[in-house]
């Protein structure tokens, strides 16, 4: 599928860099407040077992995606960059998925570029086709979550944002984007987002679960 390319142009610099720990980046917690669709959405099956948090977060090292089709790239170094602390520049990653102009297909190629960085073949791809999602994936993805944060992995998700949810400081039109899960905290059923997107200069923030899956369909996921 064609990705649509969107104007962060306007938000990158000359360097168009930032690199930070993600707890460095974003102190305190504010929820981005969810469309009134969502939140009458039911909560995931609970997540159970030894060492299970209620909450984590990963130390990451963010950045702005080079280009407004370089979201794929940028997201996956993210999420590279919570295992290897030196992960490959966004244009390496850009040849290896690879990314054109029309930006990244398909999150199968970011699972397999993850696992080319990250030892171990820990990632999967899944597929959310339904909109809305079924129980059974919003159950999958909570847990996916937990296990891979809890493990130290991040996740890179394929969302599609319409205008009626958004993301904050995203242009008021549909969004073919890719971002990281970096974080949960099952005391509020919330997700850590470190978006590469810098839309209106939101670069890591939190998202209700219910929310950010009515974002992925009807795409993917690397966990």
């Amino acid at each position: 599928m064609r990705r649509l390319k969107f104007a962060v142009v306007a938000a990158l610099t000359a360097s168009a860099l930032i690199t930070a720990p993600a707890l460095a980046v974003a102190q305190g917690k504010y929820v981005v407040p969810a469309p009134d669709f969502v939140k009458s959405m039911p909560a995931p099956a609970k997540v159970e077992g030894a060492g299970i948090k209620a909450s984590a977060v990963l130390n990451i090292q963010y950045q702005i995606q080079e280009t407004g089709y370089w979201c794929g790239p940028a997201a996956t170094r993210i999420a590279i960059s919570a295992k290897n602390g030196g992960p490959p520049s966004q244009q390496q990653l850009a040849n290896e998925l690879p990314t054109s102009t029309n930006g990244t297909d398909w999150i199968g190629q970011v699972t397999r570029v993850l696992n080319g960085h990250v030892a171990g073949g820990w990632y999967e791809t899944k597929e959310m086709p339904n909109d809305p999602p079924s129980q059974a994936q919003r159950d999958l993805l909570w847990n996916d979550i937990v296990l891979d944060i809890n493990s130290g992995y991040a996740i890179v998700a394929n969302i599609v944002a319409p205008a009626n949810n958004h993301p904050p400081g995203y242009p008021n039109y549909t969004i073919y984007h890719y971002f990281t899960v970096i974080g949960y905290d099952s005391s509020d059923m919330t997700v850590k987002i470190a978006d590469p997107a810098n839309f209106g200069g939101n670069q890591i923030y939190w998202l209700t679960f219910n929310q950010l899956a009515t974002l992925i369909p009807p795409k993917g996921y690397s966990a």
